[in-house]
């Protein structure tokens, strides 16, 4: 049973790193993200929200299997790292879509980058699995980055 708790908990921590972020992002798509211009490798609005949903759910497991890990120096510092890009992941949607700053929010997407191989990394020699399951929340951040420098050197 705490297994299964720690695992839902997990789950929601990340989730909720997401709703933080999607506050800043819903009101300003229909506004101010939509007058923008974007490039043309820009996916449409509707996919983000699926890719996110399951991107925070891996986040979650790969966070629950370092959890139930023996408590150790390591696993200490990979949870602090892991919570540092949640951090920053949330922080990003505030600064791109709350400030309307891409900019800004390009600078920010680096340290989030690095914080994620950083956390792959320290993830790496306590679960591999859970090291694995972000690499494709690495790969959709490196895409977004490149989406989020475009935006801002369009406009």
């Amino acid at each position: 049973m705490k297994k299964i708790l720690t695992l839902l908990v997990s789950i929601i921590t990340c989730q909720l790193a997401g709703a933080i972020g999607s506050i800043f992002t819903f009101s300003a798509i229909p506004n101010w993200y939509s007058t923008i211009n974007k490039p043309f490798f820009n996916p449409p609005n509707w996919l983000f929200g699926p890719v996110w949903t399951l991107l925070y759910l891996f986040m979650g497991i790969a966070l629950y299997l370092i959890l139930i890990t023996k408590k150790t120096a390591k696993r200490k510092t990979a949870l602090i790292v892991f919570f540092t890009q949640l951090g920053l992941n949330s922080l990003w949607s505030i600064i791109f879509f709350g400030l309307h700053s891409p900019g800004f929010a390009f600078i920010e997407i680096i340290f989030l980058l690095i914080f994620i191989v950083l956390s792959i990394l320290k993830f790496l020699p306590i679960s591999k699995k859970a090291a694995y399951l972000l690499v494709p929340y690495l790969l959709w951040v490196s895409f977004a980055s490149i989406l989020n420098f475009s935006i801002f050197l369009l406009n």
